[in-house]
């Protein structure tokens, strides 16, 4: 493994903000490390990075423990998300920083740069000054000058953070795209679970200083470990339940649930794609309190009578209007046991 953590540990006013973590981070792998704010997620990238000092537990890169190392000899690419440019400094000054740190000669330094700058989509920028460019580009020279020095391991705190939408979507593809022809491993921290999804080979969910889940973006969307990770990813259909065969008793009725299914009392999860709307008279009564469009379909919300409100996806020429009386039926294979 390339980075290590061994039970790491940083109490900060009489509390643990990181909780004995392990983790480990192979080479060449994107691992995005997502969260609500004070789940401790920048305190684990700080303490990578040599920034925060671990009370217990250490951090091994390579296999070598970093205890006493400092920051700029750990071999490590830092890219936050406020960019951190240096403003007096031209384009090609602030990628050639590190380069020029490390004893790179000038001509190797303009090698680097130029190379940097075609690889981000910024060829011909080098003296442009950094007062000059719009987020998007301000980012992607944060991002030359992490990578100038050819770090082992490349650390993002929030990358697109204060970009919008539609520019954050297109360059984390872009990112993606990038780390893969260079091979790169990386560490990131998001509270966005959509980049991190987008970015990642594997995403990890920290709740309280502790990692809540691991593992691939598909398994972690399709099967969240419990409450906390389902509705941290913006699930909001869930109860508590008694399973007992193929099916579980809830306030919202009986729920087929898939085969091999826990037994007992657990919580259940119902995507939004498993509410489906059917004939009032028919299923669990309900009333359509709200819609929301959100571009592939329609997010109707639906309160039952004496039980906690529903959301269903329905396409926009299907979804039914507000105060409007449905029945909900429900699909076993959109039904998840959180056990």
């Amino acid at each position: 493994m390339l980075l290590t953590l061994e039970g790491a540990t940083v109490r900060l006013g009489g509390r643990n903000v990181l909780d004995a973590v392990d983790l480990d981070v192979a080479e060449h792998e994107i691992v995005c490390v997502l969260g609500p704010s004070g789940s401790g997620k920048s305190t684990l990238l700080r303490s990578v990075a040599g920034l925060q000092a671990l009370d217990a537990g250490r951090v091994r890169l390579d296999g070598r423990d970093q205890s006493g190392v400092p920051a700029h000899r750990r071999e490590i690419g830092l890219m936050f998300q406020d960019h951190q440019l240096f403003p007096q400094r031209d384009v090609g000054g602030n990628v050639a920083f590190g380069p020029r740190m490390r004893g790179a000669s000038r001509d190797e330094q303009q090698a680097r740069v130029r190379e940097l700058l075609e690889l981000v989509g910024l060829p011909g920028a080098a003296r442009r000054a950094v007062g000059s460019l719009s987020g998007g580009e301000q980012q992607r020279v944060a991002l030359a000058r992490a990578l100038a020095p050819s770090p082992r391991l490349l650390m993002l705190d929030e990358p697109l953070g204060q970009l919008d939408r539609s520019l954050r979507e297109r360059l984390v593809v872009e990112l993606r795209e990038l780390f893969g022809r260079l091979g790169t491993t990386v560490l990131a921290v998001t509270h966005d679970q959509g980049e991190a999804f987008a970015l990642a080979d594997r995403v990890v969910v920290m709740r309280d200083g502790r990692i809540a889940q691991s593992g691939t973006p598909l398994d972690v969307w399709q099967r969240p470990v419990d409450a906390f990770v389902a509705r941290f990813l913006g699930f909001d259909n869930v109860v508590r339940a008694t399973v007992s065969g193929q099916a579980a008793d809830t306030a919202w009725g009986k729920l087929p649930v898939p085969v091999g299914a826990p037994q007992g009392t657990w919580d259940v999860l119902v995507r939004p794609a498993g509410v489906r709307l059917v004939a009032a008279d028919e299923g669990l009564r309900c009333m359509v309190t709200a819609r929301t469009f959100k571009g592939t379909h329609v997010a109707v919300h639906l309160q039952p009578e004496d039980a906690p409100r529903l959301e269903a996806a329905c396409a926009l020429r299907d979804a039914p209007e507000v105060g409007d009386v449905v029945g909900v039926a429900f699909d076993t294979a959109e039904i998840v046991v959180l056990g």
